[in-house]
């Protein structure tokens, strides 16, 4: 399911002894956090936290077990309920079943393994209703290319013409541009508009993952395929099975992967670590990466075969400071953007603001011009952004100003994202969300010490 956080079961049962066996039967699956209650009383105390499901025995003492079903589906009627009972009077269990409970097992010597095989197939079908409902999120968002790709220059206009030769086929499609330009974004909107749009859409940033793991991660693993490898693991190639799998910085992959990637883009077949045996795969292909191919494969970096097999369509996105006439367009998105997350009244731009921005070069492109408007918000006073509101050459990180002509790219990234780490007190997931990157490329950051915790 790719939850972050472990599988709550919340097993109640006052007979110590079947409860202990109960539970160190589910804890073999290091998934699973159980937690035992021998009385319906303090179960129902730590209701509050939310359990992933609920496994009750019908005849407790304090509190009847359909009593309990009730309180549980009253509190969440989402919380799985699964009723263990020493009667097999079938009416009883047709009851409780009718009654919200997800299934009634009868106390024998299968109880612990039908339990078991019980909450496996809760857990795959919340995973699928999660999937389900990340998925309708998705397709609800404006993917139109006009909506979700903000501009109206030439050269934006260019690229949609490029777009809509990609949504018409199945082609693989290779995606350049400098860092911030939004390819990601425009993976998405190829294939919210294509006809793979209600499967999955899996995207890859290569060059987040240890070169250690990127083979499981892209193919899978087997349990006990190598230290570690607790459970199987499904790879992202399976993940997008009749959808889209987008690799972003694909030019960081080193020869051996490449190679294997390029075996199951020929074959359609992946294979996990550690098996011998194939599955098939139906994707579509889309890449991104802000390198060069064409020179990284003369350099021998980059396998020619595989770059002729990615390559596809290939789409430029354009560097904003070639967009002259989406600045302001864009400016005014981000602005409106800010006003509806943080729930206040959106600013205008003055002139001289108008005037400032126009006149920037935008190193960082689109992600640059969102986080400066992002800071614009939060430092106007008033209803309205002012030129000195808008800092392109300092920005205050705790540190004294910077200046951007003595900085790489990188390092004034760096320094946008310790500026809003600080503002949003360390939350990474608020800081990737505001800046539009990657939770991932934050950690990578405070990896390599490019940036710190402030």
């Amino acid at each position: 399911m790719g939850k972050d956080k472990a599988f709550l079961i919340f097993l109640v049962e006052d007979d110590p002894w079947y409860g202990q066996l109960l539970k160190y039967h589910l804890s073999m699956n290091p998934d699973y956090d159980v937690h035992l209650f021998n009385t319906g009383k303090d179960f129902l105390q730590q209701l509050h936290r939310q359990p992933d499901v609920v496994c009750i025995d019908y005849g407790l003492p304090d509190i009847q077990g359909d009593k309990l079903l009730k309180e549980v589906l009253q509190f969440n009627n989402q919380i799985p309920v699964v009723i263990i009972s020493g009667q097999e009077e079938i009416s009883v269990a047709v009851d409780l079943l009718k009654s919200g409970a997800r299934d009634y097992i009868i106390k024998d010597t299968h109880t612990k393994d039908m339990l078991w095989r019980s909450i496996l197939n809760i857990r795959e079908n919340t995973g699928l209703k999660q999937q389900v409902e990340e998925l309708k999120v998705e397709l609800e968002r404006k993917y139109d290319f006009e909506n979700s790709i903000i501009g109206q220059s030439d050269s934006i206009k260019g690229t949609f013409r490029l777009l809509e030769k990609a949504i018409s086929s199945n082609i693989n499609v290779s995606i350049t541009g400098e860092t911030g330009t939004g390819k990601e974004l425009v993976a998405k909107a190829i294939h919210y508009n294509s006809d793979r749009k209600k499967k999955p859409f899996v995207a890859v940033n290569m060059a987040a993952i240890p070169r250690e793991l990127v083979e499981s991660e892209l193919f899978g693993h087997e349990k006990g395929a190598f230290t570690g490898a607790m459970t199987q693991k499904t790879g992202k190639f399976e993940e997008a099975n009749g959808g889209t799998l987008f690799l972003d910085e694909i030019g960081e992959l080193d020869l051996n992967i490449q190679s294997k990637i390029l075996r199951a883009l020929q074959e359609r077949e992946v294979t996990k670590v550690g098996s011998n045996q194939g599955t098939k795969i139906d994707i579509r292909l889309v890449t991104a990466t802000h390198k060069d191919l064409g020179e990284e494969v003369k350099k021998g970096n980059f396998r020619e075969d595989l770059y002729f097999r990615i390559i596809g369509l290939p789409v430029e996105l354009p560097p904003l400071r070639f967009r002259d006439k989406d600045i302001l367009i864009l400016a005014k998105h981000f602005i409106d953007l800010y006003a509806r997350d943080n729930k206040v009244k959106a600013p205008s731009l003055s002139g001289d603001a108008r005037t400032k921005l126009m006149k920037y070069n935008y190193p960082g492109n689109v992600r640059e011009l969102k986080a400066v408007l992002d800071l614009a918000c939060v430092m106007c006073d008033g209803n309205e952004i002012m030129a000195e509101d808008i800092t392109f050459h300092s920005l205050k990180s705790g540190q004294g100003d910077f200046t951007l002509t003595e900085k790489t790219l990188k390092e004034y990234t760096a320094d946008i994202v310790t500026f809003f780490l600080k503002k949003y007190n360390n939350d990474v997931m608020e800081v990737a969300k505001k800046l539009d990157i990657g939770k991932s490329t934050i950690y990578n950051m405070l990896k390599a010490g490019e940036i710190k915790n402030v």
